[in-house]
């Protein structure tokens, strides 16, 4: 039988993550967040994966932009105009999946300059893991730190 997707897992244990993240004590929580996110790193190659990537776009922010398009030595308006689209929250988003600045390698041709919601991304070690609970939910069915994260959570808590 071939292992389980990472949707598949995040789903069978969807009911157990949410609990943990609504019922749980934010601050038993919080402070073992950042030894969890570190092992998660040490354990899950992002470069095997780039699911982030591959079906997410991240905001771009006014200081993204300006960032973004001197280090390519394009106009701003030439970046929003050839990569990005404003999105139902009237933010800036990429026109499409996947990021038009993934390589075929799984690297980022802009990993340098790369916009702050992909340097914090999967927000493991924020306390915005815990408050924004219907985006991590969400970001455990691609990522598989965020699943990793949860996991080991859910073994370390009783609730």
């Amino acid at each position: 039988m071939p292992p389980k997707s990472l949707s598949t897992l995040a789903q069978e244990n969807h009911k157990a993550h949410k609990r943990l993240l609504e019922k749980g004590n934010i601050n038993h929580i919080l402070p073992l967040l950042p030894e969890l996110h570190e092992q998660a790193f040490k354990t899950i190659d992002c470069l095997q994966c780039a699911n982030c990537c591959k079906n997410h776009s991240p905001r771009f922010k006014q200081p993204d932009i300006k960032r973004i398009a001197k280090y390519l030595k394009i106009k701003e308006g030439d970046l929003v105009q050839q990569y990005l689209k404003i999105d139902e929250d009237g933010d800036y988003v990429l026109q499409s999946t996947p990021c038009a600045f993934l390589n075929d390698d799984n690297t980022c041709k802009i990993y340098d300059v790369r916009p702050s919601d992909c340097s914090r991304y999967p927000y493991t070690d924020e306390d915005v893991f815990i408050k924004r609970k219907t985006i991590t939910l969400k970001n455990a069915t691609v990522c598989p730190i965020t699943f990793y994260v949860l996991q080991q959570l859910c073994e370390k808590i009783v609730l």
